[in-house]
């Protein structure tokens, strides 16, 4: 049966929020006491308080993590047998579905379509995925001499700190989770404190899949407090992080302050898609465009954020990407009909407000949008908004919005349009839209970033690897490469 907004609305109502820590199998309340509101973008509606947890819940939570990985009740677990428990683990994000999906919605904003029918199956699939993998990856034996043995293995690295942005909440908890879960590690997750509590839910639901108690553990709170604790702390062996360029950095200071732990960054993006005047299908080209920067309020670390085209048939191509992008109307994220929702917070509304007003003043031509809507409702909505007459040296081409702010630059080569593209700190993405199969190979090996879309934009599944060049991070999620970033290798050489 489809659901209707107010069938939504009757469920969010009835909905219960569980906002405490969870430690050790049990949700408690930060040591201090201290809690913060969680607000929802929809309407500005509180959804209840959420533990404030610091220093003391740190070292709590990494106690007891590091006790239940020495005790090998699950780090030392068949790889069999944790795949079992991760399938039911992914079994059971499914069978709550629409309780997960409900709580992105209203802490973060996004339209419950997309997350009932993107983050919460995507969530459970990378589980899953992780899950069914680790009986399947092998180990090495080196090639010696008659008389000896080489033994090449991976071990879990220990105890990880997933720190998790406020956009893909679920998802990249997951993404983070599957592999270090699988290989036997024990993980403390800090979710944004924009958006906590599909986090805190699921804690839950790994002790019912049958996860042991202390190999998993949610301390919500803010990043200068028990983000913090957690990248300075001397018993982490591991820090994961999606979230900003800035605070990559700063992760990374201080994990050389404290005990040189692996440290493993998705960071930013201001992502070229690069429409070439022999595109195969400039309509196709178009409409992905307007999703590429409108999906999920442009709050996406690989948006489409600029659109680079070919001169000839920029005039051509740009009205009708201004057409496309007036199908993304923000709307009530409730309304299963709304494909674009509220930005996360008031701080993310007022920061593209800020861009946009950038764009005008810098001389930028806007051609859509460009306005906040829906006040009277509480929320904080932006409409999907697209300049022209950008150039690459321009602040909204230069730095990233994560908002639905489209920047549209010319070209007139493919090697301007290469050297436009790379012109950024960043590298998480690009796209190339082109008939010429040469012309995409080379076009796609040039630019450097960790993924390039030939004739689509966002394309992939759980095989593909996903993480950036350059100031976009290290290291990979997704895929068997991420298996790398919570396993040490070991060389053990025995004389026979």
């Amino acid at each position: 049966m489809s659901l209707t907004r107010a069938d939504w609305e009757q469920r969010a109502q009835n909905l219960t929020f569980e906002g405490r820590a969870f430690i050790h199998g049990e949700y408690r309340a930060a040591a201090s006491g201290a809690t913060f509101d969680c607000l929802s973008p929809v309407d500005g509606r509180l959804l209840g308080p959420v533990a404030s947890c610091d220093q003391a819940d740190a070292d709590l939570a990494v106690q007891d993590a590091r006790a239940t990985f020495d005790s090998g009740a699950w780090s030392r677990l068949a790889p069999v047998e944790r795949k079992k428990i991760m399938i039911r683990f992914a079994d059971l994000i499914d069978a709550h579905t629409e309780e997960l999906a409900l709580l992105e919605t209203l802490d973060m904003g996004k339209p419950i379509g997309d997350s009932t029918a993107v983050d919460v199956p995507a969530a459970s699939r990378a589980i899953r995925w992780s899950g069914e993998a680790i009986d399947k990856i092998y180990d090495e034996v080196a090639a010696t001499a008659h008389n000896e043995l080489g033994l090449v293995t991976r071990e879990p690295i220990g105890v990880v700190a997933a720190i998790v942005p406020w956009n893909f909440p679920l998802l990249m908890t997951c993404w983070k989770l599957g592999p270090a879960l699988a290989t036997g590690n024990s993980v403390i997750l800090k979710p944004s404190e924009k958006s906590p509590l599909t986090g805190i839910r699921i804690a839950q639901l790994a002790i019912e899949a049958g996860i042991p108690a202390g190999v998993f553990n949610v301390l919500p709170g803010f990043g200068h407090t028990v983000g913090k604790a957690l990248a300075l702390h001397m018993d982490v062996d591991t820090l994961v992080f999606t979230g900003s360029t800035k605070i990559a950095k700063q992760l990374m200071i201080y994990a050389g302050e404290s005990n040189m732990k692996r440290v493993w960054l998705e960071a930013g993006g201001k992502s070229p898609n690069i429409v070439f005047a022999d595109a195969p299908d400039l309509k196709a080209a178009a409409e992905a465009a307007a999703s590429a920067i409108a999906y999920n309020q442009g709050e996406v670390c690989t948006a489409g954020s600029r659109l680079l085209v070919e001169n000839s048939i920029k005039d051509t191509f740009v009205p009708m990407v201004v057409e496309a992008i007036k199908t993304w109307k923000p709307g009530n994220p409730l309304d299963p009909a709304t494909n674009v929702g509220a930005l996360v917070d008031t701080t993310q509304l007022n920061n593209v407000l800020a861009y946009i007003q950038a764009g005008h003043d810098d001389g930028a031509r806007l051609v859509a949008g460009g306005k906040r809507v829906l006040e009277e409702t509480g929320g904080t909505y932006v409409e999907p908004t697209v300049f022209d007459g950008v150039s690459n040296a321009m602040r909204i081409a230069k730095e990233e919005i994560f908002g639905p702010v489209l920047a549209v630059i010319g070209f007139d080569s493919a090697e301007e349009a290469v050297q436009i593209a790379n012109d950024t700190v960043y590298g998480l993405a690009a796209a190339v839209w082109t008939s010429n199969l040469s012309k995409a190979h080379l076009t796609a090996k040039a630019l450097r970033a960790g993924s390039v879309w030939v004739n689509q934009y966002d394309g992939g599944d759980m095989t593909a690897p996903f993480g950036g060049f350059k100031q976009s991070g290290n290291g990979r999620d997704k895929s068997l490469h991420a298996f790398d970033k919570y396993t040490e290798l070991k060389a053990t050489w025995i004389k026979l």
